[in-house]
């Protein structure tokens, strides 16, 4: 009875099998091999300069998230660029108008590609960009080649870009708190939501108010795969999100969250990014829970 209520739930979500959101964001190692010459297609290695240098795809382009992201003053280090600085970026990549992406990851470096993702999205081309899902590995388990060759770049000839409301900042989430049909998601590991460990420098310990926990690690498999949408659809379902809800979603900084928002695409949601998350909302002094602190010790 479960499962008939969950694949009732994902059908709602728009999971249907053919030409649902999963199959527009997550492909196979086998769609990224038949499409790799498409003319259209730029591939983007999310990750770092190191691991670019020692094998990638034939044909990708190293998409480094610390030059598609800036630190702000009062220590946020990921925020997303001003739009200007943002195009000359992408348009570095070689990613036009017409372009598709292709998105895939090094080994444990799903958080990078889900980061940028966000980015894409952010700025219109979300619905142009997929992810492989399992990243390098998966593509090198099906067989397929890696090189370290570099290939050319060409600048992307991209229009001026237009900011959508994708990223949203603490007065948005705490003029949500409260609103019916509002979910708000905390991607952090459950010791962070609980109150029972402090996150980064300077972030006090617990959540905030009425959000629910959405740990990022149960996202993919052991192989960095994506799990299957009745799975995650299980995760959401067991923080009360429902068909239709309005989620937001947040973490230490904004890179672990972004994991949770593409599941949650994948799904059929529209997430948004509390970008600077919960260091933000700590230096600001707004109210959280503490469930550790309110549980007597034993």
């Amino acid at each position: 009875m479960k499962r008939m209520i969950l694949a009732v739930m994902l059908l709602a979500l728009g999971g249907a099998a053919h030409a649902g959101p999963r199959e527009r964001l997550l492909v196979s190692p086998a769609w990224a091999k038949d499409h790799a010459a498409d003319s259209n297609l730029v591939i983007l290695h999310a990750g770092t300069a190191d691991g670019y240098k020692a094998e990638h795809i034939p044909g990708a382009r190293l998409a480094e998230m610390a030059k598609l992201s800036v630190s702000v003053p009062g220590g946020l280090l990921t925020e997303l660029p001003p739009p200007e600085a943002l195009h000359d970026a992408l348009a570095a990549l070689g990613i036009s108008d017409r372009s598709r992406l292709l998105l895939y990851y090094e080994p444990k470096g799903e958080r990078t590609a889900t980061r940028i993702m966000v980015t894409l999205d952010a700025v219109g081309l979300g619905a142009h960009a997929m992810m492989l899902n399992g990243g390098i590995a998966a593509w090198k388990a099906a067989g397929n080649p890696v090189t370290a060759e570099v290939p050319a770049l060409i600048t992307g000839a991209l229009s001026p870009l237009k900011i959508r409301p994708v990223v949203v900042d603490a007065d948005y989430v705490a003029a949500h708190l409260k609103t019916p049909g509002w979910r708000v998601l905390d991607a952090r590991a459950p010791e962070f939501y609980s109150g029972e460990q402090a996150g980064l420098a300077g972030s006090v310990k617990g959540h905030i108010p009425g959000a629910r926990s959405v740990p990022y690690a149960g996202m993919t498999k052991e192989d960095g795969s994506f799990k299957s949408a009745v799975e995650l659809m299980a995760m959401f379902r067991a923080a009360n999100v429902k068909p239709g809800d309005h989620v937001i979603v947040y973490c230490h900084l904004g890179i672990q969250a972004t994991e949770v928002m593409f599941a949650a695409r994948t799904l059929g949601l529209s997430p948004q990014l509390y970008d600077g998350s919960f260091q933000d909302w700590s230096a600001r002094k707004l109210p959280v829970e503490n469930p550790a602190a309110e549980t007597p010790a034993k």
